[in-house]
């Protein structure tokens, strides 16, 4: 029924017009809102309310809300003219309506067909009176919507809602795309479960042999990542960095898909480039048929891979989803490596994440990093744990109590727990004093330790809170010690963030040989300076690791990037030297003062993972519950897009003023342009008139005379360091 009325509204003179016109593009009222209208028109309401079995507030909800733009007071308030129009014509007596009309009265068995207004929307019409009836339709309806006894009218509520959306889409992109709808859904929806044996011989197997050769050991599988698939469809993954989660994770979904028919395996990480490090290290080694990456930026990023001859596990093949059908192109895929805003947005009613929940609903949902979540994207974590019943398992190698609480009550079950930990391979390296904590003065004191170490030919990494700070370590090591270091932070251009990456990735990479280079004690010396990019997911194997004060799940993250594979033998000691800050700024002082608590505890000495774990554990800042709610959730007869994460409107995406030819061309020719895409602080953005019209609204201008392709967007010449 909402699928038959959810375009009815088109039946006006403004939709027309803008369809058979030239550049006129004005409508007064949204269409899905003036189908809305028709629904409240009393002949209506009395005709369907014949079937019982009809609900007819969550037929108009999902009629209402197909294109996320209809709210109770805003922007996209119900029925707010955007014209000075007082009066609109509306043609509900034409032929394709009465066609639509009989086809909704055979399917719900309705006597007869309702003769449907003439009149014109205006002041004082019929209309308003349908108006009038519909908010207040709308205001009892979010009311019941919130006792305990409606949870199963909710559920049809949301999976009407959201098949509306999805099926709008599919039925636009394939006839668009000249598909046979009943074809292309029959080869793409009802496509082979993944067998008992298919993640083995598609992904494990082969990154095994890759790792096996990498490292000049054969590989073995630990312990706990054996157990870890034995901990049913609902788990919390606890385990130190550089441990072996991720093998943990695709050996769960291996476990659930002997139990479960599935058809995917989604593996979700927080950041773009995490999950294209997932991606190159795992998911791009099963047929190109069968993986995904889907990320902001995924067109592009592949497009690299496949210019790259040393990517091993993406070699000579093409991975790019048709994206002329958008999201539904992914629907065929079975294994993803993607952010966790592609997938879990639809909690926040992104669109793309809302045309994937095909994908969601059939599938096994890995999430990693889950410590570094906002309060936000945490929150919609709880939420989704709560209410929708898909295998999820949860993992990270820190994370405090509260939030453990929270994810405990939201269903998971926690591995390891401290009585697992007898049976675990990595107990030893858990428990191992892999670090020596040396805590230095201030940033002056910690210049003195670096230069000494990188002289020395150690492998230095300095992480701050800041780009600014970032920048200006980097100036004064090339200035005062001739050191080109390398910076790795947010404000880069893609295209050479990505040539930054890779550069400090190599630089502090485990390998065989690395392995045989510290053999003949003559492993290759480095020092890069980074902010917090660094601390998710990245096989960083830093000596000497020098770091600003932050919060304790960031610092033991930090930490874990240096002696990560303990490749310089047991009696080796990573140095961590620990300095205050000048500002607390991006993060709270609170949680500054809770961390020089947790270092304080920790004092100068010889420490383990397992000891920082134990020390977080006490000294972590409790935080407010989630209470469960979310847009989709909660929206009842509205829907408006909301943010998955805590935005800060600081930084804003940007093309350099010197680019704009080049993305031009890129744009006439329907080529990605990402790599040119470049986050700088609001201050330095250019979003007047001045900028080009064909350059996409969300995207200012930045001048190129600010940007170093080897420091990134400059702001500031020098800032206070501590």
């Amino acid at each position: 029924m909402a699928a038959l009325f959810h375009d009815i509204g088109k039946a006006n003179e403004d939709f027309f017009n803008a369809v058979s016109q030239s550049g006129y593009t004005q409508q007064t009222l949204r269409h899905e809102h003036i189908s809305t209208l028709v629904l409240h028109l009393p002949e209506v309401r009395s005709w369907l309310a014949t079937n019982p079995l009809l609900d007819l507030e969550v037929i108009t909800a999902a009629v209402l809300s197909h294109h996320l733009k209809a709210a109770s007071s805003g922007d996209y308030k119900f029925c707010q003219p955007r014209s000075l129009k007082k009066v609109v014509k509306l043609y509900l007596r034409h032929l394709e309506i009465t066609s639509i009309l009989k086809r909704i009265a055979a399917i719900a068995q309705l006597e007869s067909l309702p003769t449907l207004t003439l009149e014109a929307w205006k002041a004082g019409s019929v209309w308003e009176q349908a108006y009038k009836s519909a908010n207040k339709s709308a205001n009892k309806f979010g009311r019941k919507l919130k006792e305990p006894e409606t949870r199963e009218r909710r559920s049809l509520l949301l999976a009407t809602k959201a098949g509306l959306i999805v099926a709008d889409a599919a039925a636009s992109g394939l006839v668009r795309e000249g598909h046979s709808i009943d074809e292309w859904i029959d080869n793409v929806v009802h496509s082979q479960a993944i067998g008992r044996h298919d993640i083995d011989e598609a992904i494990l197997q082969k990154r095994a042999e890759q790792i096996a050769d990498r490292t000049g050991e054969p590989f073995r599988l630990h312990t706990f990542q054996i157990q870890t698939a034995q901990q049913g469809s609902k788990a919390l993954l606890l385990a130190a960095c550089a441990a072996g989660k991720t093998i943990a994770g695709w050996k769960w979904a291996e476990a659930q898909s002997w139990e479960y028919e599935i058809g995917k395996v989604i593996f979700l990480y927080p950041t773009r480039g995490t999950a294209t490090e997932g991606f190159r290290d795992y998911v791009g080694w099963s047929p190109e048929t069968d993986a995904a990456l889907v990320t902001g930026t995924a067109r592009y990023e592949l497009e690299a891979m496949a210019a790259n001859p040393s990517d091993e596990a993406t070699k000579g093949k093409d991975f790019q989803a048709d994206e002329r059908l958008f999201a539904l192109g992914f629907w065929s895929r079975r294994y993803f490596s993607a952010t966790v805003d592609q997938f879990l947005g639809f909690m926040e009613h992104s669109y793309t994440s809302m045309c994937l929940l095909p994908v969601l609903a059939d599938s096994v949902v890995i999430i990693d990093e889950v410590h570094s979540f906002d309060r936000k994207m945490f929150d919609s974590l709880v939420s989704f744990l709560q209410n929708f019943d898909v295998p999820v398992l949860c993992m990270t190698a820190t994370l405090p109590p509260s939030r453990r609480v929270e994810l405990e009550e939201a269903g998971l079950k926690v591995y390891s727990t401290a009585a697992d930990r007898e049976d675990l391979a990595v107990q030893a390296k858990e428990d191992h004093p892999r670090y020596r904590l040396e805590p230095v003065a201030n940033a002056s004191a910690a210049f003195e330790r670096a230069v000494s170490a990188y002289q020395q030919g150690e492998r230095v990494l300095w992480v701050v809170n800041t780009v600014d700070r970032c920048q200006t370590i980097a100036r004064k090591l090339a200035a005062e010690f001739s050191i080109d270091s390398l910076t790795y932070h947010s404000r880069y251009r893609l295209q050479d963030r990505q040539i930054i990456h890779n550069a400090t990735v190599d630089a502090f990479a485990y390998q065989k040989e690395r392995k045989a280079a510290i053999a003949r004690s003559a492993a290759p010396k480095a020092i890069a300076i980074t902010t917090q990019v660094c601390e998710m997911s990245l096989d960083l194997d830093a000596d000497v690791l020098i770091t600003e004060i932050a919060p304790i799940s960031s610092l033991v993250q930090r930490f874990g990037r240096a002696n990560r594979h303990l490749s310089r033998g047991l009696d080796f000691r990573a140095k961590l030297h620990i300095y205050q800050p000048p500002k607390s700024l991006p993060y709270k002082q609170e949680e500054l003062e809770a961390a020089k608590a947790f270092l304080e505890k920790l004092g100068s000495r010889d420490v383990s993972q397992q000891l920082m774990a134990e020390a977080l554990e006490e000294y972590a800042l409790a935080e407010r519950s989630s209470d469960g709610s979310s847009r989709f959730l909660e929206g009842g007869y509205f829907a408006i897009p909301g943010d998955f994460r805590d935005t800060e409107e600081f930084a804003v995406p940007c093309i350099l003023d010197q680019d704009l030819d080049a993305v031009e061309a890129l744009i006439k020719l329907r080529k990605p342009y990402d790599g040119f895409k470049i986050n700088v602080p609001h201050k330095w953005a250019d979003f007047s008139n001045s900028k080009p019209k064909w350059l996409p609204k969300y995207l200012g201008v930045a001048s190129w005379e600010r940007y170093d392709p080897k420091r990134g967007f400059l702001t500031k010449e020098d800032v206070e360091l501590g």
